[in-house]
């Protein structure tokens, strides 16, 4: 159930570039210089636009609206760069945001409840699940990694209801 008021977060605002107001970019969506489709950005406590941007050497730099100095950009930094969720197109019938995951119950094959996403995060390699498990796990674990590898180690997401099923050895 998503709330037409929920941001999603698509990068984040790196160190300054120069002295004129140019940024360095992080970006988080799949192509990477989708993160300059989607506009207006919500930095802190900012809404703020894209003036222009443009890639150096295998990151973007961008120069925003109205930030003109190196301390503008300063005071932006490490923020987290958030859009309207209704920007974003609609997805497909198995297709999630990461966002959507969090929170939801990890149980695998044979109904153990591994416990619940905490996070979800990029390696290089795949993405990977932080499973938060239950304070009385029996196998003792506080928490579980689980790489987000479909057919291998996941074999359902169910948004409805809100579980996700792995192949996943409890005692890992």
């Amino acid at each position: 159930m998503s709330h037409a008021s929920d941001n999603v977060v698509i990068g984040k605002i790196g160190a300054p570039h120069g002295v004129k107001g140019w940024v360095k970019i992080h970006s988080f969506t799949q192509q990477q210089d989708g993160v300059f489709s989607y506009q207006p950005w919500v930095v802190g406590e900012r809404t703020v636009e894209v003036e222009q941007w443009r890639v150096q050497g295998n990151a973007f730099v961008a120069k925003l609206v109205d930030v003109d100095s190196r301390e503008a950009v300063d005071a932006l930094k490490n923020f987290e760069i958030e859009v309207a969720a209704t920007l974003l197109p609609d997805l497909g019938e198995d297709e999630f945001y990461w966002r959507d995951l969090k929170g939801m119950r990890v149980v695998n094959l044979s109904g153990y409840d591994l416990g619940l996403v905490q996070e979800v995060f990029n390696t290089g390699a795949n993405d990977v699940l932080q499973v938060k498990a239950n304070p009385k796990d029996a196998f003792g674990q506080r928490e579980r990694l689980i790489p987000f590898v479909f057919d291998q180690v996941i074999n359902k997401v169910d948004t409805e209801e809100k579980v996700i099923t792995v192949d996943w050895d409890p005692g890992f």
